[in-house]
């Protein structure tokens, strides 16, 4: 996840930097939009841990695949447009955001003389490294792993010239766009649009509704291939979107100037413009358009995701609580994303409340109202804990770790 850090770009007199002279401008709209991105995807993953079977039910369509309320009904209406707003949208925003922190650091470290990818390889290990203590320990859909390999890609890429990287990110969009029809097309020629589930799903259901957790970590290190097939499917779109954040960021469209505000309602408008019409699509097509919804229209509402916060805090005098609170949430990210799972773990499985199980029939209410409670405790905590200390607590600890 990228830290506060990573929001600050070192600038040296009449903008071209020096190591000498250079001084650090904060890019707070990096913050809020991290902000956002960690809660959003929050949004998707809740599902996960409240669906059928939970982390191996997602493979079957159990859990995150479609709503499974009848959308003619309030409550199926209000389930569907919840998860299909956030389905891959803020994942994609995220993966965006990385990229750009990626950028900042390699124009840091260049400002500065420093080797590049130097020591950043080691802020990559740690980043894989935490990824695997999270998928083991918490959660199997981390993306920590999948975004730790990527980064150690784009930060060679970096070094390349311009044209290399601009051939690569096209590469791989067209790459991604090309595998993601042929799989959706074979999906819906060899089931009909329907998805049916893994043999063990009623042994998956038990395990997280009834089991230990002993148990519940031997499953995924048992099925640890399996549950890592998500990173291996969108690794093209990865590398792109990770190259795109580097070119929004040379582009400067995080800036506060007339410059990024023009770029920001360009985001705004093309990407809600063409992302809300493919996504209402892919969402009425049925659960055989999910990987479409996902990994294809996502990435693109996404971006207007990204400009439209950006046109709203153009708009804002003057920073109020909700703006605080988002910022808190974006300069601890990393342990805002591993806290959330933690708290969503013990609050739906069996190990803890056992929600999931206990509340199985009682509609998407519980869901949506337990993604605000962790959200309200996450601003919370993150906004307390910056009050003492300067950063997050995973952050504190990769810092001392990475320290010379």
């Amino acid at each position: 996840m990228v830290e506060a850090a990573e929001t600050r770009v070192v600038t040296g007199e009449g903008g071209a930097g020096n190591a000498g002279s250079g001084t650090r401008v904060r890019l707070p709209l990096l913050d809020v939009l991290r902000g956002v991105a960690i809660l959003g995807t929050l949004m998707s993953n809740v599902w996960i841990f409240a669906g059928p079977g939970a982390e191996w039910g997602v493979l079957g369509g159990n859990a995150a695949t479609s709503p499974g309320a009848d959308s003619s009904t309030l409550a199926g209406a209000v389930e569907t447009v919840f998860r299909s707003l956030a389905n891959g949208k803020f994942l994609s925003m995220l993966t965006i955001l990385f990229g750009v922190g990626l950028a900042i650091q390699f124009r840091s470290a260049a400002q500065r003389g420093q080797p590049w990818p130097g020591r950043y390889k080691w802020r990559a290990l740690f980043l894989f490294t935490e990824g695997i203590v999270h998928f083991v320990l918490v959660f199997a859909w981390d993306v920590l792993m999948g975004y730790a390999v990527v980064a150690l890609l784009v930060a060679w890429l970096l070094t390349r010239s311009a044209r290399a990287q601009r051939v690569t990110w096209i590469a791989m969009g067209a790459l991604h766009l090309a595998a993601m029809t042929l799989l959706t097309t074979a999906v819906l020629f060899a089931s009909g649009g329907a998805t049916g589930g893994p043999d063990t799903d009623t042994d998956a259901v038990t395990l997280y509704a009834e089991g230990g957790y002993a148990e519940q970590v031997a499953f995924r290190l048992s099925h640890a291939v399996v549950l890592r097939v998500e990173p291996v499917l969108s690794f093209a779109l990865l590398v792109f979107l990770f190259l795109l954040g580097v070119r929004l960021f040379r582009a400067g469209a995080f800036q506060d100037d007339a410059a990024g505000r023009r770029i920001r309602r360009r985001l705004a408008g093309w990407g809600l413009g063409v992302g809300l019409p493919l996504t209402t699509l892919a969402v009425l097509g049925g659960p055989g358009f999910f990987l479409l919804e996902r990994y294809v229209t996502a990435p693109v509402l996404a971006v207007g995701y990204l400009g439209l916060i950006g046109m709203v805090m153009d708009r804002l005098r003057h920073p109020g609580p909700l703006t605080s609170a988002l910022t808190s949430v974006g300069r601890t990210a990393l342990s805002c994303y591993v806290l959330q799972n933690v708290l969503a773990m013990l609050a739906c499985y069996g190990i803890g409340l056992g929600l999931a199980s206990r509340w199985a029939d009682s509609g998407p209410w519980w869901v949506m109202g337990l993604w605000a409670v962790i959200c309200l405790v996450l601003v919370t905590g993150a906004s307390l804990w910056l009050r003492r200390f300067e950063h997050g607590p995973l952050e504190s600890v990769q810092k001392r770790l990475l320290r010379r």
